[in-house]
């Protein structure tokens, strides 16, 4: 079983900064791939950002690119999203997932994803 808790979405004027959190309650932290996805209303669920079991590898969304990063602390089970000069079109529920994994690979695949949390909501105003 796997236990993802996020936290630090909320309200903020574009071009403010958010740092979010996702908590972990899995085995082994450093074999679970870690990633952040969205979801506005009306539209599909987007892949954010992802990092491998080791942080060696990461991906971004071209969306996010250069604005948003991804890191994860092994040894506190927990991956973050650190997301500067936010805009309007970054409104969206924020969902951590991971999978398990014995490589250093990560997967741009949603249904890979096999854990999920239950979403922090981030909100940019004009």
């Amino acid at each position: 079983q796997a236990k993802l808790v996020e936290s630090g979405g909320g309200l903020v004027q574009a071009g403010a900064s958010l740092r979010l959190s996702c908590v972990a309650s899995v085995g082994t932290f450093s074999n679970y791939a870690m990633a952040w996805f969205r979801q506005a209303p009306g539209k599909e669920r987007e892949h954010v950002a992802a990092i491998s079991v080791s942080g060696k590898n990461t991906y971004y969304a071209d969306s996010v690119k250069g604005r948003f990063t991804i890191s994860r602390d092994n040894a506190k089970n927990t991956v973050y999203l650190q997301m500067d000069s936010l805009k309007p079109e970054d409104t969206a529920v924020y969902y951590c997932a991971t999978y398990y994994t014995a490589s250093n690979y990560i997967s741009r695949d949603p249904a890979q994803y096999n854990y999920w949390g239950h979403g922090t909501q981030v909100t940019v105003s004009s």
